[in-house]
């Protein structure tokens, strides 16, 4: 009724067109016409339908051009049941018509029982909406105007947000104030909508703020990392109103113009210390709101909700959506992705670094677990860890040379030698023992066991006994000691290491320095 008086009003007041008043009312231009001719024809002015009963104006407004028959009477008392029923998934009016066919052979045909109906329904039209089905759609949005909460300690009031969230088919709507219109405010304020509807709808329709969509775009906006995890958790999809497409959202802020009337006015003079309290009020006055018969039906949103529409509800999970963080980073070239927050490195399998271009993963963390997605598929998932400077790797992740390393250690260098001989075990534990850490001897023992696979191991035990009888545990000296077969010699120390030079006419002797 509110844009039925605002079409005669903008008509009566202003030099608008009937065009331009649709436009700015965002409904049909045809209704805009429809509707003024019916206010010229009752003779009335724009004075009188001020001081009007909403009741009274849309009788005299509506006037239907039907005689009002037996017939038509045991008809029209069926339209609100036609409504609800259509809300149905697969009900269709022809389906509705051959109901009741048989249920009244002598009634209307299926031309006069649909164009009655929708005589009916277009009356209506700019008060309700009657095209969504059951559990299909909820739309979310935050009111333009804010509520206020005053500083008991300061007397300052702080303003509050005021979410508003509407299921399409039974209109069932749920209001909430919140601090801001922050990520986590946001998606809190979703949840608490679905929970206080029982139920998952197919679809969440927000309007395009920064909360909801990272980027706008009329055929594939994206979506905000966030609120996309939290749908998903809910198993549910965004499917956010298109930029500048005011019938997305019609219904939606045809609900926070309700919520101004049935909430706003009701609480203007009243003072609010706290969120908890104000919306407690919110709640009661919400309850009231959901309750009331809609117009032109003998329902009210909360009937309509429990008759058609809840049982086409998702079940909700066990549990609460958890507080998550979710972060865009960059693969570094050791193949793990730094977590800033904590100064911690968590791998990703090695081959998303790619040589020569930045590989960006999807991090979505928490408390307790870091999980990490490419190309919308977790790629690997650990345990959280807040040791600075540390890393946190999956073996798995490690390019296979890498793997190979990692699985290096002194028992399994010290059981290699040993299977080779116990000369060679005992130079190698040397080796170890000679480092500060383990890991600076390992490339030394690796070099002195290859030598297995080059020479005889029992040589090799052989060079190792010698090597340890002078001392030396140096992968050089062994690997000489075998390529001139001095494992088996007689020489000292001094004789086999001692290198032989050999007589040239350039080289100089000790008398050219003695002169």
């Amino acid at each position: 009724m509110k844009k039925i008086r605002d079409i005669i009003r903008l008509k009566e007041t202003t030099d608008m067109s009937e065009r331009q008043i649709a436009r700015a009312l965002n409904v049909a231009r045809t209704v805009v016409a429809r509707y003024l001719s019916d206010f010229y024809k009752s003779g009335l002015s724009y004075d009188q339908i001020e001081k009007m009963a909403d009741s009274d104006l849309l009788d005299i407004l509506e006037k239907r051009k039907v005689k009002k028959n037996a017939q038509y009477e045991e008809l029209s008392k069926q339209f609100s049941y036609f409504v609800k029923e259509l809300k149905r998934k697969g009900v269709t009016l022809n389906l509705l018509w051959k109901e009741y066919k048989k249920k009244y052979p002598d009634g209307y045909g299926s031309s006069q029982f649909c164009y009655h109906f929708q005589m009916w329904r277009n009356a209506s039209e700019v008060t309700m909406h009657m095209d969504h089905k059951a559990g299909d759609k909820m739309f979310v949005d935050y009111a333009g105007e804010k509520l206020t909460i005053i500083d008991r300690e300061t007397g300052k009031g702080q303003p509050v947000e005021v979410f508003v969230a509407i299921l399409g088919c039974s209109q069932l709507t749920y209001v909430e104030a919140s601090m801001s219109q922050q990520s986590e405010d946001w998606i809190r304020s979703n949840e608490r909508a679905l929970w206080y509807c029982k139920g998952v709808v197919q679809a969440i329709v927000p309007d395009n703020l920064r909360s909801a969509v990272s980027r706008s775009n009329r055929y594939e906006p994206g979506i905000n990392l966030a609120y996309d995890d939290f749908a998903e958790y809910y198993q549910t999809v965004i499917v956010p109103a298109r930029v500048r497409e005011a019938r997305d959202k019609a219904l939606v802020e045809n609900a926070v113009g309700l919520v101004y009337q049935r909430i706003y006015a009701p609480l203007r003079n009243t003072s609010f210390y706290s969120l908890e309290e104000l919306n407690k009020a919110i709640w009661d006055l919400l309850e009231e709101h959901n309750t009331t018969p809609f117009q032109r039906m003998d329902t009210s949103r909360r009937s309509l909700f429990e008759e058609v529409e809840k049982g086409a509800l998702k079940p909700l999970p066990t549990e609460r959506y958890p507080s998550k963080t979710i972060k865009v980073l960059t693969v570094q070239i050791n193949y793990h992705v730094e977590l800033r927050e904590d100064r911690h490195y968590y791998s990703v399998p090695y081959y998303l670094r790619k040589r020569g271009q930045k590989t960006r993963v999807k991090v979505i963390y928490d408390d307790r677990i870091v999980a990490i997605y490419y190309d919308n598929i977790r790629v690997a998932q650990h345990k959280r860890d807040r040791r600075p400077n540390e890393y946190s790797t999956i073996p798995e992740h490690r390019p296979p040379e890498h793997r190979y390393i990692a699985e290096w250690s002194s028992e399994r260098f010290l059981r290699w030698a040993g299977a080779i001989g116990a000369d060679v075990a005992l130079v190698i534990g040397k080796v170890l023992e000679s480092r500060k850490y383990p890991e600076q001897a390992f490339k030394v023992c690796m070099g002195i066991l290859s030598l297995g696979k080059r020479y005889d191991p029992a040589r090799l035990n052989k060079a190792c006994r010698r090597a340890h009888s002078f001392g030396i545990y140096s992968y050089k000296r062994i690997e000489n000691m075998l390529k001139h077969g001095l494992e088996e010699g007689t020489q000292s120390e001094f004789e086999w290491v001692k290198p032989q030079i050999p007589m040239h006419e350039n080289i100089r002797g000790s008398e050219y320095y003695n002169n």
